[in-house]
C-alpha cells in the first residue's frame, strides 16, 4: 500500500496553490530545496511523478492531479476530526455513560439529559439502571463514567478510587392507608408509628434506609410485608397493609399523586424528617474532563431543581 504522507500531502496541494517552488517554500517556512526534497520523497512513497518540467517551472502531472482529488477528501475529513476533537475536548461531543438507581434516573438523570440536549447537542449521555451499590461495581470497573448512589451505600470520602460529589438530601415522607387514624393527626413523627405494621425491602439500600431511620426515632419497625417496587408498595399502602416510608424523589418517578389519592394519606414528618443522601461519584481524576464535568454541572441543577419543588412537600 501507497505511504500517504499527509505533511507531503499538503507540500503538493501548496503547490498547486502557488504555482511554483519558490512561491511554495514562502507560503509554508520552508527553503526551495527542502520542498523538492519532499515532493521527491511522496513521489517514491506512492510510485508515480508528480512533477514535470514546463519551461523553467514545474508543473503537476496527472497522477499528482488525481492523487490531490483523493487527498481533498482525506483534508476535508481531517478538518472534521479536528473539529469534532475540539467539541470533546470543551465538552461539547462525546459521551459520557450514567449508572443510577431507579428513582434517581427520572428525578435528576433525565432532566439532566433534557437540559443538556439543549444547550450541549453534541454530547450524548447514555444511561444504566444499576442498584446503588452496583453503580459502583460498575464504575470501578470502567462499564460507567459515573454513578449515583446513596451516601450510606457508598465508599468513603477518602477512598482513593473515586471522586464524591453530594447531589441531594432527599426527603423521605410517611406513607399510610387513608382512613388510618393517624392520617390527619397534626405534628406526626415518625415514633408514633413504632407499633404500625410496616412495609420496605427485605434487603438493600431500602431495607437499611428504612430501618435506619426508624431505629433513629427510637424503635425497630415491625416488617409486615417486603417489596422493592414502589408502585407495588403504594398499593399495600392502600389497601390498609401497612405503613411505609416514601423518598420524595419517588414521586418524579410515575408514582400515584400524593396526598389522599388513591387511598394513601402521605405525611410531611416535620419535627423529625429522615433524609437519604444522593451523590454522584466519577473515578478519581476524570470529574474533570470536561464532558463529564458538564453532566454533573446538569445534574446539580437537576437537584437543586428538585430540592426547591419539593421543600415543603405535602402533608395531607
Amino acid at each position: 500500500m501507497a505511504d500517504w504522507d499527509i505533511k507531503k500531502l499538503r507540500i503538493l496541494r501548496t503547490l498547486q496553490e502557488r504555482g511554483t517552488v519558490t512561491a511554495t517554500a514562502e507560503a509554508l517556512h520552508m527553503t526551495p530545496s527542502a520542498v523538492s526534497q519532499q515532493l521527491s520523497g511522496l513521489a517514491r512513497s506512492l510510485g508515480v511523478t508528480l512533477l514535470e518540467a514546463h519551461g523553467r517551472r514545474v508543473r503537476l502531472t496527472g497522477a499528482a492531479q488525481l492523487v490531490l482529488r483523493h487527498a481533498e477528501a482525506v483534508f476535508a475529513q481531517l478538518e472534521r476530526a479536528d473539529a469534532d476533537l475540539l467539541g470533546y475536548l470543551q465538552g461539547e461531543a462525546g459521551t459520557v455513560r450514567v449508572g443510577a438507581f431507579s428513582t434517581a434516573i427520572p428525578a435528576l438523570v433525565v432532566p439532566a439529559v433534557q437540559e443538556l440536549r439543549r444547550s450541549h447537542p453534541g454530547l450524548a449521555v447514555t444511561v444504566r439502571e444499576a442498584e446503588a451499590e452496583a453503580a459502583y461495581e460498575l464504575l470501578a470497573e470502567g462499564s460507567v463514567d459515573l454513578a449515583l448512589s446513596l451516601a450510606a451505600h457508598a465508599p468513603t470520602p477518602r477512598d482513593p478510587k473515586f471522586s464524591r460529589v453530594a447531589l441531594l438530601a432527599d426527603p423521605l415522607d410517611v406513607a399510610l392507608p387513608a382512613g388510618h387514624p393517624l392520617a390527619a393527626e397534626p405534628g406526626l413523627r415518625l415514633a408514633d408509628l413504632a407499633g404500625e405494621p410496616w412495609i420496605f425491602g427485605s434487603s438493600g439500600p431500602w431495607s437499611q434506609i428504612t430501618r435506619a431511620a426508624c431505629e433513629s426515632a427510637g424503635f425497630v419497625p415491625e416488617q409486615a410485608h417486603s417489596a422493592a417496587d414502589w408502585n407495588a408498595i403504594w398499593a399495600m399502602v392502600a389497601a390498609g397493609m401497612g405503613v411505609a416510608l416514601v423518598p420524595r424523589m419517588a414521586r418524579a418517578g410515575g408514582l400515584r399523586a400524593p396526598g389522599h389519592g388513591g387511598g394513601v394519606a402521605l405525611r410531611v414528618l416535620h419535627a423529625d424528617q429522615p433524609r437519604r443522601h444522593v451523590i454522584a461519584a466519577a473515578r478519581r481524576g476524570s470529574e474533570a474532563a470536561p464532558g463529564l464535568a458538564r453532566v454533573l454541572a446538569a445534574l446539580r441543577q437537576a437537584a437543586a431543581a428538585q430540592a426547591s419543588t419539593g421543600r415543603t412537600g405535602d402533608d395531607g
